[in-house]
């Protein structure tokens, strides 16, 4: 069965370096994960990442730019994203049968994000795009950011809504207290980037972006980010919402989900219960969440779904979803 892993991270040497330039690592600690092991596994492209795809059982990665991405860039970013979207695409080209790709986006001007995405859907057939949360101090649905979300919608593009490391002024009232790497951990994997990527998307929701847009389609990783585990509390805002639809609705209709290697067959049930077996993906969150021990394919062959509904996550929701036949 074809296993396609939609949200599969790489770097460039250049983007490394623009981070470096403006001093990134003093203010998003998150830079210090993309060292040793992980750098090695995230700057190749070639031979090794598909020697640890097939040891995992992955037919196709999906490549996206790791967090924080360009996110905290200026109007240098608009060069930058093309080249980096020019290099993938060339990498998808040399593998056509293991890599696809999520657009890269120079997302501090956007209207030219958008223009790029369209680009790199209808010229270098890119899947979609992949966002990480706050643009400077703009929540994603903000209206300066509305382009962006108009030409994926209008593309059909979905939109892997990535987790990023909560603004300083959060982590000093929630995340701080304790030894420096309890703080970085805390704030970052342990749980403040996931809060932080799980509140991106109910900003989006009760901003009503999807009543505007109601094609839009948006991906959220770890079984999402939280969200699902307090679908029932998010049921409260219904009454004071003024929304077109009950939240529910959003979350059956906009919203696909996907494992980036948590392989946990219960919180694989619970997702299916929110938004439907038809809306599950699979991931492996690589390099970061890499295991050895064919863990891709393991968990898949043992997570509980009928054998049409697993065809669906290994594969045929992507697919579908991409307009891939």
């Amino acid at each position: 069965m074809k296993l396609i892993g939609i949200e599969e991270h790489f770097l460039t040497d250049e983007i490394h370096r623009a981070w470096n330039a403006i001093g990134l690592e003093a203010v998003d600690p998150s830079m210090a994960f993309h060292s040793g092991t992980f750098e090695v596994r995230l700057l190749d492209l070639a031979e090794d990442r598909l020697a640890l795809m097939d040891e995992t059982g992955l037919d196709v990665q999906v490549l996206s730019l790791t967090s924080p991405m360009l996110h905290d860039l200026g109007p240098e970013s608009l060069d930058l994203a093309r080249r980096t979207n020019d290099a993938i695409a060339a990498v998808v080209a040399r593998h056509p049968e293991r890599f696809q790709a999520l657009a890269t986006l120079p997302v501090a001007m956007p209207d030219e994000a958008a223009l790029e995405l369209e680009r790199c859907i209808k010229v270098l057939g890119f899947k979609g795009t992949m966002l990480c949360g706050r643009v400077g101090t703009r929540n994603l649905d903000h209206s300066t950011l509305s382009p962006i979300f108009q030409s994926a919608e209008a593309l059909g593009a979905p939109i892997l809504l990535h987790p990023r490391t909560p603004e300083l002024a959060v982590r000093a009232a929630y995340y701080s207290g304790f030894t420096p790497e309890v703080d970085i951990g805390f704030a970052t994997v342990g749980l403040g980037w996931h809060y932080d990527a799980g509140i991106q998307f109910i900003r989006l929701v009760l901003a009503g972006v999807f009543d505007r847009m109601p094609g839009l389609q948006v991906i959220l990783g770890h079984w999402g980010e939280l969200v699902l585990f307090y679908a029932e509390r998010l049921a409260v805002m219904d009454h004071v919402s003024k929304l077109a639809h009950p939240i529910a609705h959003y979350l059956r209709n906009n919203l696909y989900i996907t494992a980036s290697g948590m392989f946990l067959p219960h919180y694989l049930e619970r997702a299916a219960g929110v938004v439907g077996t038809d809306r599950l993906l699979f991931s492996t969150d690589f390099p970061y969440q890499y295991r050895p021990g064919h863990d891709a394919r393991r968990f898949l062959e043992n997570c509980g779904l009928t054998e049409q509904d697993k065809a669906g996550l290994a594969h045929g929701n992507w697919m579908q979803l991409t307009g891939e036949k």
